[in-house]
């Protein structure tokens, strides 16, 4: 089954730090440009970070300094480091697997900022 699962979510107080993991199955990702989305209540889904199989790695503006994305392909697996975390952080984070006209998305991870 092809599939993106989320992971390492939860509650965390603002300056705190977070590991998402994504784990795919079913496929491999070497192929695919994987990023991390997010979904904050009331507003659009965003792109937070994006990392190619070569080349270099995207971060919106918000984020930058601040988050890391990362992959081991050999494990099939992606990560997003998060520190120094703010309250404006606060969504669902989604996993994202992209290859021309193909797009997966995982579940999503629940991430809560407060004190």
């Amino acid at each position: 089954q092809v599939q993106l699962v989320e992971s390492g979510g939860g509650l965390v107080q603002p300056g705190g730090s977070l590991r998402l993991s994504c784990a795919a199955s079913g496929f491999h990702i070497t192929p695919y440009v994987m990023s991390w989305y997010r979904q904050a209540p009331g507003k659009e889904r965003e792109s937070v970070a994006t990392i190619p199989t070569i080349g270099p790695t995207g971060y919106a503006e918000s984020v930058k300094g601040r988050f890391t994305i990362s992959r081991d392909d050999a494990k099939n697996m992606v990560y997003l480091q998060m520190n120094n975390l703010k309250s404006e952080d606060t969504a669902v984070y989604y996993c994202v697997a992209a290859k021309f006209d193909k797009i997966l998305w995982g579940q999503g991870t629940q991430v809560t900022v407060s004190a």
